[in-house]
């Protein structure tokens, strides 16, 4: 384990749940691992809404035991505010959730994992190398 920081943006929360593409491992070499509230949200609906209820939701407790949600507070709403707007400003909208999810990272200096490309057209957030 390295040590460093990592948050887990949706689609790499969905790759170390369902163990594809070695995320467990990549995940596995950094602690402590964040997990933005409004990811926990994401996963929590995603699971809701399957066949397999019960299981998905017990899934995503299991990796919530091995991680520290990161909350939204007053802070961050003025860091989304920034964000959206220079967003806006630059013609490079990403979804509603993300714009949340890149706030709570730049707010507390963490790097995303993600697979999610829009994210690069968001400044100031640190995203974290696929490889890592």
């Amino acid at each position: 384990m390295s040590g460093s920081p990592i948050a887990l943006d949706t689609s790499e929360a969905i790759a170390v749940l369902n163990n594809t593409g070695g995320a467990g491992d990549r995940i596995a070499r950094h602690h402590p691992v964040f997990l933005p509230v409004p990811v926990l949200g994401k996963l929590l609906f995603g699971a809701e809404k399957s066949s397999r209820a019960r299981e998905n939701r017990e899934k995503v407790h299991a990796l919530l035991a091995n991680c520290t949600v990161l909350p939204v507070t007053k802070d961050t709403a003025a860091v989304y505010a920034r964000v959206r707007l220079r967003l806006k400003q630059s013609g490079g909208p990403i979804p509603e959730n993300d714009v949340w999810i890149a706030a709570v990272c730049i707010e507390h200096d963490i790097p995303l994992a993600t697979s999610d490309s829009h994210f690069s057209g968001v400044s100031d957030l640190k995203l974290a190398p696929r490889s890592a």
